[in-house]
């Protein structure tokens, strides 16, 4: 158990007064952005009367979201840093509702433009100069005028969204709220309760009873309900094939990767690739096989330790300067802006009660980033720490060097720097480490990362395609359906030396990710580009620092493709993702070599 936030020291905590320095001063902007959004109606049916009209309302829209960013961002990290307490609930609901507001009251704006060719915003941009720092999202915009409806019909739409966000919103309050696992007893014999957060603590212990008991009882839970979660689940898929279908698009596929300029050979090259790679993989089963001494090896075995795990506790002033000293590759600028991290307090370390499960990284372009974790001093939170402040600096760097509209980079780069920071951190841990069991460990666990983040990703990456393809087809898929396709692909990417337990076919109603569009095969992808720039860095290759800053200064500016081809990195180019698989096979052989 935690301690209440009240009881943690301020420098412990993030500095929402960087935000608003008091809630009076949130309450008075939120007052004034309610009251604005009426300016709106003056533009509809004007927008493009002249250049000036056009650039009014694109410098409006632009303040009035760096306005309601910064309010949203403030009830989101107060709610967030204690979710028992409802002035926050309430403080969040309200300012989510402007949102709605926002989102539903500018429908018209895009319809609006795109009734008409872009020449004329060709003539407005030579009439009006301040018009140019706007070019790049308006061409963005027309790129959707083959997919965008009519004013009335994309104000349906908006207006449609909590309904179409039924199935995620019922499937979260099923699984973090309504659903329990019971009890199960630890090493020791004693009775512990099993939840979604304490598993990973069961399945990865030494004892294999407790191993496979907590996989048993966890996924056999889910199993009670399959029924619901494979409604909830394909009523999710229909929504996704039936919006693209009335936008007129090819496939839910295309539609998803579209907005970021991602081909879907992209995606369908990584799952060729990964099943033509499953063989490295493999010969992992049976080097852990060994080191963990059974006979066979179990989907339960398979976050195992091999070796035992680093004990040492680190306080938040040693993760600070292990950090510093692992990143320091990156060069003085960057560490330079990341030691803003910590004297900034952009970081809520407290991990008090009430506070949201997990970690993660947000961004208001007018102050700085926030980073969220519980903090315990293990390695694997200081690795967590590196991650998110991986995030911190990619939004750092691109909003000190874009304006708003262009700050923003895309969901396909967005795991980029998180996961070049863990790399190179584990990679520092392994060149200074002495201790043969301490690198095994640390091996290990980088083949864990690539394990869970490559090939388990992009098994659920083609499990979304799959039934999405069954659901357009006209096909309707039970729980049944679901199970069998989910089986089969945890036999085909898990390969040989191991067994594939007939419970893991309920594993599909865990994964929260289903429920975001074809999100998860850009953690696989991102992965493959995050080891070719930190080993190009590790191995000092020509300006491959100076190249990757770079990178993060770009936000939206270029494509995510040609935006990773000035760090290096060809995503096109499937010997980008056949690298990675070498870099997997050489930890393999090197943790072989330890045993």
């Amino acid at each position: 158990m935690g301690k209440p936030r009240k009881d943690y020291q301020e420098t412990l905590k993030w500095n929402v007064k960087d935000l608003y320095n008091t809630p009076a001063d949130y309450e008075k902007e939120y007052q004034e952005l309610e009251q604005e959004l009426s300016n709106y109606s003056k533009y509809q049916g004007h927008i493009l009367d002249n250049a000036k009209t056009l650039y009014e309302l694109l410098a409006f829209d632009t303040e009035y979201n760096k306005r309601l960013e910064r309010i949203y961002i403030y009830a989101h990290l107060q709610n967030d840093q204690d979710i028992t307490v409802p002035a926050f609930q309430a403080l969040f609901g309200k300012t989510y509702n402007l949102y709605e507001k926002y989102v539903a009251t500018t429908s018209f704006i895009s319809p609006e433009i795109l009734k008409n060719d872009y020449n004329i915003i060709e003539k407005y941009l030579k009439e009006e100069p301040r018009l140019q720092e706007y070019e790049r999202s308006l061409k963005e915009l027309f790129k959707y005028q083959k997919y965008t409806l009519s004013a009335k019909e994309e104000n349906i739409l908006s207006n449609m969204v909590s309904v179409f966000k039924t199935p995620d919103d019922v499937y979260s309050l099923l699984t973090d709220a309504d659903l329990k696992f019971g009890k199960i007893k630890n090493e020791e014999g004693k009775l512990e309760e099993l939840t979604e957060k304490s598993y990973r603590k069961f399945i990865e212990s030494p004892d294999r009873s407790v191993r496979k008991h907590a996989l048993t009882k966890l996924l056999g839970t889910y199993g009670n309900f399959k029924n619901t979660y494979a409604s909830l689940l394909m009523a999710e898929v229909r929504n996704s094939n039936k919006i693209a279908s009335i936008r007129g698009y090819n496939s839910s596929l295309e539609a998803a990767l579209y907005q970021n300029y991602i081909p879907t050979e992209i995606y369908t090259n990584l799952i060729d690739t990964v099943k033509k790679n499953i063989a490295p993989l493999s010969k992992f089963w049976q080097i852990k096989k060994s080191m963990l001494k059974v006979n066979t090896l179990h989907l339960y075995d398979t976050y195992a330790p091999t070796t035992k795990e680093i004990e040492h506790k680190y306080t938040i002033n040693e993760a600070k300067n292990l950090l510093l000293e692992a990143l320091a590759v990156l060069g003085p600028d960057y560490i330079t802006n990341l030691k803003k991290a910590f004297t900034e307090r952009w970081v809520d370390f407290c991990p008090n009660d009430g506070k949201r499960n997990g970690a993660y990284c947000t961004n208001c372009y007018s102050v700085h980033p926030y980073v969220l974790l519980s903090f315990d001093g293990s390695l694997n939170n200081v690795s967590t720490l590196a991650h998110e402040l991986g995030h911190a600096m990619h939004y750092y760097y691109a909003s000190h060097n874009q304006t708003y509209q262009d700050y923003s980079y895309s969901i396909f780069v967005a795991e980029v720097a998180s996961q070049v920071n863990q790399i190179l951190l584990s990679k520092y841990l392994i060149a200074h480490t002495t201790n043969k069991e301490e690198k095994k460990y640390l091996i290990d666990d980088l083949i864990g990362d690539f394990k869970s983040t490559i090939y388990r990703q992009t098994m659920f990456a083609e499990f979304e395609k799959i039934i999405h393809e069954k659901d357009a087809e006209g096909n309707v898929l039970t729980y049944e359906d679901l199970c069998n396709i989910y089986y089969n692909l945890n036999k085909e990417y898990f390969g040989k030396n191991i067994v594939i337990d007939d419970i893991i076919k309920y594993e599909w109603e865990r994964i929260p990710h289903f429920y975001m569009n074809f999100y998860v095969y850009q953690y696989a992808t991102a992965y493959a580009a995050a080891i070719k720039i930190a080993m190009a860095i590790l191995n000092k290759s020509p300006k491959a620092t100076e190249n990757y800053i770079e990178f993060l200064k770009l936000g939206c500016t270029k494509t995510p493709i040609e935006s990773l081809k000035v760090a290096g990195v060809d995503m096109t180019n499937k010997t980008t993702l056949e690298e990675a698989f070498t870099y997997f096979n050489d930890l393999v052989d090197e943790l072989n070599s330890l045993k």
